[in-house]
């Protein structure tokens, strides 16, 4: 059985149920003290009137300044725990819902990570960033307000309720006629405005997935001037998000003045009947104007019903988003194999492999590749070939549909994933860096990396060079995915991070693709070095880059159709000696 959110969410926030219990308890005391006026002004009266035939002189207190008294010192002691439970009732739920976000946004995230490529390729990254932050933040504002406001109102009208009951049972029914109407409204109101609220969260996720793609892309804004067609898709998604609000507001806003003539019936009814009751000297003076001045709070909180509500759906409709997305499961599970890397030989096979994305034609079909340990391997095709597609299976971003990939003889759906993917060293012809130093993007992964460590495999990637010219150096902040840096030498960075892990094996995708003649000359001497005692695939358009590869292989349509060395392959004249001759400007 599906279960409500807020279910979801209590049972989530199980470790912390002492400090939910305290902060209800103290929500709910705090409620109680503060209807405790009514009651102190209605025994008041009642010694004012009374004297010697009061309350207070029934428990045997008899001299009305003493039961004045009496009275004084109650009134301080309920506006000052009062006081007290507030305080309680705001530390508790505030450092509790700060405690419930940054947990639930720290497990989602961790969920996201591990979730396969393919999930983040179906869905926009606006849509997600909406669910990390603004839904996870709706609920921070639920917790911090909306909760105490509903115990605070069912601590209202019980309380309010149970005093009716037990002081005017004859009138307290009256009082009490108008909720069951309330509630029924409520609860019509409440099945009507769920679904808006899920409409107006689904329409801030795309919001964000439009201004975080433009932001990304704002270059190309700009370059194809079309901040004008831009500003107009931001206008209409936003003008769909105000209308989806405004639907749900046309229903939440319509609910309070309707209940406000139930609220008055009740009054009236009280106001009448009670007064009707002390001429007939069947009720006090007192009892009647606690009644009259109490019945607001028994009925009055139901004016406010409809904001609470309005809170608590906004929260749930939040909820739903973040635990439907932590619902999601990992189609790709880490295996339990171990595969330490001072153990690694580095051998490499795919073995009849099939892959398609999602369920497209096949990109690989029936493909098979033995790359010994520690040989270099390069892989040449045109565009789609499949090549990069090859290198992502074995970085298990996707699971082939036939066949396997095999580490030193373990089939990679066995292996941990960690322990895979430490012992690869990837370089994207997609290159991503993160907003952050220069020596912080070398040494990412490979983080308790010392400078002297950071410099040599710069060097290594002819990066040093133009490092040094920075205005600080090593220490230079390159921007948001690298941006203050040329493609060549973000290309340069990325070479490096994959240096300093030190992998047993080298995936080179494009490596050398956004660099000068001069650098890939450069960069091609360093690869005797980079690649010696590790196995290394080097994916390449650029074939002056793999031209001393141990072993070359010729991709065409998700097949190896050619294989052999630099020299071999030119022999054979066929797509190989093609390219080459194109490339080497030989006729």
């Amino acid at each position: 059985m599906t279960q409500t959110p807020l279910v979801r969410l209590l049972r989530y926030g199980k470790p912390y149920q002492v400090q939910i219990l305290g902060a209800i308890i103290c929500s709910t005391f705090r409620t109680l003290f503060d209807l405790a006026p009514p009651y102190l002004i209605g025994v008041a009266v009642d010694v004012v009137v009374e004297q010697e035939a009061s309350l207070i002189a029934r428990l045997g207190i008899q001299d009305p300044l003493t039961q004045l008294l009496v009275l004084s010192i109650l009134t301080i002691a309920t506006w000052g725990l009062e006081s007290l439970s507030q305080y309680g009732a705001d530390k508790l739920w505030r450092n509790l819902a700060q405690t419930l976000q940054h947990e639930l946004r720290v497990d989602t995230y961790n969920h996201l990570q591990g979730l396969e490529l393919t999930y983040f390729e179906d869905r926009s990254t606006g849509t997600l960033l909406s669910i990390l932050n603004d839904d996870i933040n709706q609920l921070e504002r639920f917790l911090n307000f909306g909760a105490q406001d509903l115990i605070s109102f069912f601590t209202r009208v019980f309380a309010v309720g149970i005093s009716f009951v037990l002081l005017v049972p004859g009138i307290a029914w009256f009082a009490m006629m108008p909720i069951p109407f309330i509630l029924w409204g409520t609860f019509l109101f409440q099945l009507r405005l769920a679904p808006r609220y899920d409409t107006v969260r689904d329409q801030a996720g795309l919001i964000s997935d439009r201004l975080s793609n433009n932001l990304s892309g704002i270059a190309t804004i700009k370059s194809f001037t079309a901040e004008a067609y831009e500003s107009d898709r931001v206008y209409q998604e936003s003008e769909a998000y105000r209308r989806s609000n405004g639907r749900a507001i046309a229903l939440s806003v319509a609910f309070q003045p309707l209940l406000r003539f139930f609220i008055l019936l009740g009054f009236v009814l009280t106001l009448y009947l009670g007064g009707r009751e002390v001429l007939q000297g069947q009720l006090s003076v007192g009892t009647y104007g606690f009644m009259v001045f109490i019945v607001q709070d028994l009925l009055w909180p139901f004016t406010e019903l409809s904001e609470i509500m309005d809170e608590y759906q906004r929260a749930m409709a939040s909820v739903r988003r973040v635990m439907g997305l932590l619902d999601t499961p990992a189609a790709m599970p880490s295996g339990h194999h171990r595969l330490p890397l001072t153990t690694i030989r580095g051998e490499v096979q795919f073995e009849n492999i099939t892959f398609a994305y999602n369920n497209r034609n096949p990109i690989l079909k029936n493909l098979s590749l033995y790359i010994p340990a520690k040989a270099t391997v390069g892989i040449v095709g045109a565009t789609g070939s499949g090549k990069s597609t090859l290198v992502k299976l074995l970085l298990r971003f996707y699971e082939v549909q036939r066949g396997r990939v095999l580490v030193d003889d373990i089939d990679i759906r066995d292996l941990k994933l960690l322990d895979l993917r430490q012992c690869i060293g990837w370089v994207s012809q997609d290159v991503f860096l993160f907003h952050g130093t220069v020596a912080e993007n070398i040494a990412y992964g490979s983080f308790n990396a010392t400078v002297e460590e950071i410099i040599q495999a710069a060097k290594l990637a002819e990066a040093h060079e133009f490092i040094q010219e920075l205005p600080q150096g090593y220490d230079t902040i390159i921007g948001e995915r690298g941006q203050k840096l040329s493609g060549g030498q973000r290309q340069r960075l990325a070479i490096a991070r994959a240096i300093l892990k030190d992998p047993p094996i080298l995936i080179l995708d494009e490596a050398t693709s956004a660099v000068d003649n001069e650098t890939e000359a450069a960069i091609q001497k360093s690869l005797a070095k980079i690649t010696q005692n590790r196995t290394t695939i080097a994916i390449a358009h650029r074939l002056s880059t793999i031209r001393n590869a141990d072993c070359i292989y010729v991709m065409d349509k998700g097949a190896f159709v050619e294989a052999g060395t630099h020299e071999e392959l030119l022999a054979i004249n066929g797509l190989y000696a093609n390219l080459w001759r194109v490339q080497s400007g030989i006729s």
